[in-house]
């Protein structure tokens, strides 16, 4: 007879060095508070100590680079101010008991030469327009053809996440998840439909992945590959994202992945059959895909997960784990109030345990 296993939710476990109380993850979100200079404030502080009851609290998308801007008020780590900003954010989750790993993002193609230093062309595997529109400060702008990377400037890309790496263990992160789904940067390179490439980061499966292999490897080499996970988006659509053999693509680029061993491997899902990445990874798998409580516990219990991230409910539920533990119904975001602005429809949002407004220590947030 076959054991059942009781894994949930609240099992703890061990993410490479770090032990997690809990298996529910804050999943990255994008919600364009950042200040002047594409910091962190004292807000996205709040924002992020309410939410420390997470097992793990991943940062919304962060940008290595000027070149990687894509969005307003979305916040960097390539400056002094960024870093410091951070840091006033880790602080405030490690003093209420939180562990939190910072996104590297580069939204390669999906910018616009407003956002762009010296308003250049994006950047791309291949000079390629996706459909669409990019989001400027002057408005919504048709998407531009990119400049096509030369060879010879891949390795500064490369170099673009080391230092981003760098700066997050200056700034108190305790990791960094890769960002590499969503049709941006390391996506666009992945995937055919936007990489028709020639050289050694072209063409078949293995070439394709090469840019995000040496992206991961360069992480871990300043992190430590415990303190690294790398998030994909299998069959995502977004940004214009195609591919002809997605099985091929994401298969071959998990399987190389996996000889680098970072931590974890957090998968957008979709109707893609996840099970060939989980199989082909031995790491943790981190499921993302509009799962609520149950599902969640299903996906654990039946060992298709090891950790469940969590979006759009975090953004109204500041105690979500609280939450689950005591059947508590959940709140509604507003869909109004998701990108921009104030403290409205971002900090305002009541637990039903009061939780602490703020932390101990000095810092220019206090």
């Amino acid at each position: 007879m076959t054991a059942v296993s009781t894994t949930n939710l609240f099992t703890p476990l061990t993410l490479g060095d770090l032990q997690l109380p809990n298996r529910i993850v804050m999943a990255p979100m994008t919600r364009s508070r950042a200040g002047a200079g594409n910091a962190p404030n004292c807000m996205m502080a709040t924002y992020y100590l309410q939410r420390a009851g997470a097992g793990l609290t991943i940062t919304e998308a962060t940008q290595v680079s000027p070149q990687g801007i894509g969005y307003p008020d979305t916040p960097g780590i390539h400056s002094y101010d960024q870093i410091a900003g951070w840091r006033n954010v880790t602080d405030a989750v490690h003093a209420a008991g939180g562990r939190i790993f910072v996104q590297l993002w580069h939204v390669g193609r999906i910018s616009h030469p407003l956002w762009q230093p010296g308003g250049e062309l994006p950047v791309a595997p291949s000079a390629i327009c996706p459909r669409g529109e990019a989001m400027t400060a002057e408005g919504m702008k048709p998407f531009v053809i990119p400049r096509a990377l030369e060879t010879e400037e891949i390795p500064g890309i490369v170099e673009q996440f080391a230092r981003a790496a760098t700066n997050a263990a200056a700034a108190g992160f305790d990791g960094a998840e890769i960002h590499a789904a969503n049709g941006y940067l390391l996506d666009q390179f992945l995937r055919d439909g936007s990489n028709q490439r020639r050289d050694r980061y072209g063409g078949k499966p293995e070439n394709r992945a090469r840019l995000l292999l040496e992206v991961t490897g360069a992480v871990c080499d300043v992190l430590g590959a415990k303190r690294v996970g790398v998030r994909i988006s299998p069959d995502g659509t977004f940004n214009d994202m195609s591919d002809s053999d997605p099985v091929s693509t994401f298969g071959t680029a998990v399987r190389l992945l996996n000889q680098i061993h970072p931590a974890y491997l957090h998968v957008v899902e979709g109707q893609f059959d996840c099970k060939l990445l989980r199989g082909a990874f031995s790491g943790l798998y981190m499921a993302n895909g509009g799962y609520d409580f149950a599902r969640g516990n299903a996906a654990l219990a039946s060992g298709a997960a090891d950790l469940i991230a969590y979006g759009m409910p975090f953004i109204a539920n500041p105690d979500l784990p609280w939450r689950f533990a005591n059947n508590t119904p959940l709140a509604e975001a507003n869909p109004g109030k998701l990108y921009g602005g104030d403290e409205n429809g971002y900090t305002d949002y009541p637990p039903v345990v009061p939780q602490p407004a703020s932390r101990p220590g000095r810092s220019e947030c206090d």
